[in-house]
């Protein structure tokens, strides 16, 4: 079946718009999805913001807000150009709603809600999180259920995915996440921002084992994350080094240590979920910028190796804050009859798994603590 539009005719689904502004990338995305679930990415434009905030060695939030209001409109239109469509022919705008930095998310939700008002095209506020949580399937069909960690600079945790909105949470971080672990240890040893790839990099060929660095939470059963010590440690250690050489074997160090937090912990969960599920429910998502890094996903393809799953992992593209992903989880809200009314609100911290969070919050309240 077709459907005809100004333009001419195009296949059948739903073509959507999505908005990413939650924290300092600028990114528009025009994503298709067909009614047999098949996606495709017609453009991804992202606008960072890297200059901005590297001589302060980290995100500013008013900086990074100010600049998703310059930038915005003109992301969003190249979004449209690349993609060879007009704002009349999407089925939907997708924009992040939460969590993330709040003056930077009201800016992308207002822009998707500007152009809803003026398309007609319904609004998929997206919680930031789901959207990496599909964003593996921007390169691969990958069924639900499956097992997902999360993981960037904002975020840590272990959850179930049943499906849309249906997500179950088997563990979080207790303190910060492994993302801002690895950014703050690389601004210790003086790596330019953003840190996380820079410490990749030099760790490259370090002895990792020179350094005794602190194990979190070793003796619990649960599927916690804890970065706090080793972010302290690590940085009084950088403190006191003179050469390349001790830089380079810490920055092994640490690799391996929060590699090895986060294989011991999948491997934790992967025991539990395959108590409630069969053999071809078998399937682990490893998702967030993070993602990207190879010792990481070496260990973790290696966790999927020993229990019997299938490893999946966004495309590189895809891994660190993207709009394509935010496209595509509005285009499956939008596919099961899923809207959002025009006064959606910006949300600073939204946990997928909302039940779980209410029930048994990993911070309290006021505590500086994990986003979700």
């Amino acid at each position: 079946m077709t459907v005809l539009t100004e333009s001419g005719l195009k296949p059948s689904g739903l073509t959507v718009l999505g908005l990413e502004t939650s924290c300092d990338e600028t990114a528009a995305s025009v994503v298709r999805r067909d009614e047999d679930g098949t996606v495709t990415v017609l453009s991804s434009i992202i606008g960072t913001q890297f200059e901005k905030h590297a001589p302060f060695g980290g995100v500013v939030p008013e900086i990074a807000a100010r600049a998703h209001v310059e930038a915005i409109d003109a992301i969003a239109a190249e979004a449209l150009r690349a993609s060879g469509l007009s704002f009349a022919q999407l089925d939907g705008v997708a924009a992040t709603a939460g969590p993330g930095l709040v003056g930077g998310v009201m800016v992308g939700l207002a822009f998707g809600k500007a152009v809803a008002l003026a398309t007609g095209a319904p609004l998929v506020a997206v919680n930031h999180l789901e959207g990496h949580a599909v964003s593996a399937r921007l390169g691969a069909d990958i069924a639900y259920p499956f097992l997902l960690l999360l993981v960037s600079g904002g975020h840590c945790q272990l959850l179930e995915v049943a499906g849309v909105g249906a997500c179950k949470r088997l563990g979080s971080t207790i303190d910060d996440a492994a993302g801002e672990a690895f950014d703050k240890i690389a601004k210790a040893l003086g790596l330019p921002y953003p840190g996380g790839p820079a410490l990749e990099k030099l760790a490259v060929g370090g002895d990792a084992s020179r350094y005794n660095l602190p194990r979190a939470l070793l003796g619990r059963k649960d599927c916690d994350f804890s970065f706090s010590g080793l972010k302290t440690a690590a940085a009084r250690i950088a403190e006191t080094l003179t050469t390349d050489d001790e830089r380079r074997d810490l920055a092994a160090g640490v690799q391996f240590a929060i590699a090895r937090q986060l294989s011991e912990r999948v491997d934790r969960a992967m025991k539990l979920y395959k108590e409630t599920h069969g053999p071809e429910d078998l399937r682990f998502v490893v998702a967030g910028g993070v993602a990207a890094n190879g010792a990481v996903r070496a260990a973790l393809l290696a966790d999927c190796e020993k229990n019997g799953f299938a490893f999946a992992a966004p495309p590189l593209a895809y891994c660190t804050d993207n709009a394509a992903m935010i496209a595509l989880a509005g285009a499956e809200r939008l596919a099961l009859g899923l809207s959002d009314d025009l006064d959606a609100v910006a949300r600073p911290r939204w946990p997928l798994d909302e039940a779980a969070a209410l029930a048994n919050p990993m911070n309290a309240y006021g505590r500086k603590g994990a986003k979700a």
